[in-house]
């Protein structure tokens, strides 16, 4: 045994369990939640208390709230999966008669000192569930057609809920974190090659529906498809979000215009400049470089988490640090290809950078359940 070995194992069991944390994983959310505070600060024009200041208590209480869920057995939340998700399907069905409207969308429940979005919680309810139901699978039945009904059922049960809200972005970030989960857990790929062959089918039904009695989406919905197939066919009205979030984003350059002085979020150009579209105004004030140094450390999250996964032999606990990675991955890939133009608008947040409190709350906490994994794997 090493001396610094022998040191660790001499320390108290409850300060030894700080000591495993995985701190590069800390100290990399923290720098993403500081660039956050910094460009909340600035889109307010210089005022702290605005913005900045509520979404930092709110990461404060976060990162409370990891140490704690790090600090507890993962058997624990392996074993509190199946409740979890229960109550998110009981959160989802409560916004039906109880939630609260926002911007035509019926998706919060408001709780008086902050307004919690149900699937923001669901997306980490449901890949807790799943690790745990393949954990507790034998391999053998992993690609049997049976077994896999279950599966199905925790990701599509969520997401019609979450569809009739109406909220496409988060219905289709579900099916993707259920299917890469799906995929992680090592179901023949058979299976995904028939459900594209659906999807192509359903995209296909969907633009044969527009105008009929049978027509699957919304009237805003398809006028964000045609948007984002053709910005420039309505640049005042349907395309002006992503028309002006390209403006912002190539006025930049390489370097960007300078701290607080981006025209377009400054003169308010640009459309929800706090929450959905905030990495254009990153990107008008820092440039190339600033983007690219937030999307680097997005990445160097993700090493972190795959690394972790990799070290343990839990595969209850590789699951579902896999899975929370995943879901992490899809919140900024499909933000930043939203506000680019390359996906629809389709309102989904810049982890720990967009204002917000449910979904910042809910990403600190499945980044505790991250750490829990990695302190308590066996050494």
């Amino acid at each position: 045994m090493s001396y610094l070995e022998y040191s660790v194992k001499a320390v108290p069991a409850g300060l030894r369990k700080v000591l495993y944390l995985n701190w590069p994983l800390v100290l990399l959310l923290c720098s993403v939640a500081g660039v956050g505070f910094l460009m909340l600060y600035s889109v307010a024009g210089g005022a702290f208390s605005v913005w900045a200041e509520p979404q930092a208590k709110r990461f404060g209480v976060g990162l409370g709230v990891m140490m704690i869920a790090a600090m507890i057995p993962i058997w624990f939340w392996r074993n509190l999966s199946f409740l979890a998700y229960g109550l998110s399907i009981v959160l989802l069905l409560a916004v039906e008669f109880f939630g609260a409207v926002g911007m035509g969308a019926q998706r919060w429940i408001d709780l008086g000192f902050m307004r919690l979005q149900p699937s923001e919680l669901t997306k980490i309810t449901m890949v807790m569930l799943l690790a745990a139901y393949y954990d507790w699978l034998p391999a053998k039945r992993v690609s049997n057609p049976v077994w896999i009904l279950f599966p199905l059922l925790i990701i599509l049960l969520p997401t019609a809920l979450v569809l009739r809200q109406p909220d496409l972005g988060t219905a289709l970030l579900l099916v993707a974190g259920g299917g890469g989960m799906l995929f992680l857990a090592g179901v023949h790929w058979a299976y995904f090659a028939g459900v594209i062959g659906v999807g192509a089918g359903l995209v296909t039904a969907v633009f044969q529906s527009r105008g009929t009695t049978w027509q699957l989406l919304a009237d805003y919905q398809y006028r964000r498809i045609d948007t984002f197939l053709d910005p420039a066919s309505d640049p005042l009205g349907a395309g002006y979000h992503i028309t002006q979030s390209k403006i912002a984003l190539g006025s930049g350059g390489w370097t960007g215009r300078g701290f607080m002085q981006g025209t377009q979020s400054r003169l308010n150009f640009l459309p929800e400049k706090h929450t959905d579209f905030i990495f254009t105004t990153l990107a008008e004030e820092f440039g190339f470089v600033g983007a690219f140094s937030l999307l680097a450390l997005y990445v160097l999250i993700i090493v972190f988490c795959v690394a972790s996964a990799i070290a343990t032999r839990d595969r209850f606990s590789s699951l579902v640090t896999l899975g929370i990675a995943l879901t992490f991955f899809l919140y900024f890939a499909v933000n930043m290809s939203m506000v680019m133009g390359l996906a629809p608008v389709v309102g989904v947040p810049l982890p720990m950078v967009s204002y917000g409190g449910s979904a910042m709350l809910v990403l600190m906490g499945a980044f505790g359940i991250v750490q829990s994994a990695h302190v308590h794997r066996p050494r």
